[in-house]
């Protein structure tokens, strides 16, 4: 959970363009710095209940939604005894950056996705000293291939129905999936974005018209194909072959 409070200081400073590795963390209000009893994962806001100890300004539940988030992906990582852990325990927290910023701000920003994909590019790379290149083409071809997808679905729409970041998002999650999971993940996205949007123009929260980030859906996608990708996939294949 500490990760996650990292990850929370991360997003909060990448609005402010403040730096995020130095510095003590302090309330976005009244802007006092904040001691370790205000700091401990979870607790603290409960502690606190979910108020400023000393400007009594609300928390946001932002904070520990994303330490409890990420406790749960890394659990689940370790769980699932996804191999090379470090490298998707490191992916894990661009995602989490990614979903959140994107959905507070609507915008995917370069300054995360950009790094996440040159780290990609290398973990996938190194596959070719073990003589394994097939593993780097398949996820080469995935990510271009999510991209292309994407990048024509923004030419089409003139850029209202995607942006240009759920291009890179896109090519990210190619080059971290690989075939077949980003098919999974992009069908899940767009599932979960259509039940979502249709809830929320039935509750009167949008219309028809309203823009919606897209890029948490296709987060999530990512998580979710990640770590059932292959049940989903063999559970569709038995589906379509009785």
């Amino acid at each position: 959970m500490a990760a996650g409070s990292f990850l929370n200081c991360i997003i909060y400073r990448l609005q402010t363009g403040e730096g995020f590795l130095k510095g003590r963390s302090f309330c976005p209000y009244c802007k006092h710095e904040l001691s370790w009893p205000d700091l401990i994962p979870v607790f603290s806001f409960l502690l606190l209940k979910g108020k400023c100890r000393y400007c009594q300004k609300p928390i946001s539940i932002q904070y520990p939604l994303v330490e409890l988030a990420t406790a749960l992906i890394f659990l689940l990582i370790f769980v699932f005894n996804i191999q090379y852990s470090i490298f998707y325990i490191l992916i894990s927290c661009f995602l989490i950056i990614i979903f959140v910023y994107d959905l507070k701000h609507y915008i995917i920003p370069d300054k995360i996705v950009y790094p996440a994909i040159i780290l990609t590019l290398i973990f996938n790379f190194q596959f070719t000293i073990f003589n394994q290149f097939s593993i780097f083409q398949f996820s080469i071809l995935s990510a271009v291939g999510a991209a292309a997808f994407f990048g024509a679905l923004v030419l089409v729409s003139r850029g209202e129905w995607m942006g240009v970041g759920d291009i890179k998002l896109a090519f990210l999650m190619g080059l971290v999936l690989g075939w077949p999971n980003i098919l999974v993940a992009l069908f899940l996205a767009f599932f979960i974005g259509a039940i979502i949007g249709l809830g929320l123009i039935i509750l009167g929260k949008k219309t028809l018209k309203s823009e919606v980030p897209f890029g948490p859906f296709l987060v999530a996608g990512t998580f979710i194909a990640l770590f059932w990708g292959e049940k989903i996939i063999n559970w569709y294949i038995d589906l379509f072959s009785r």
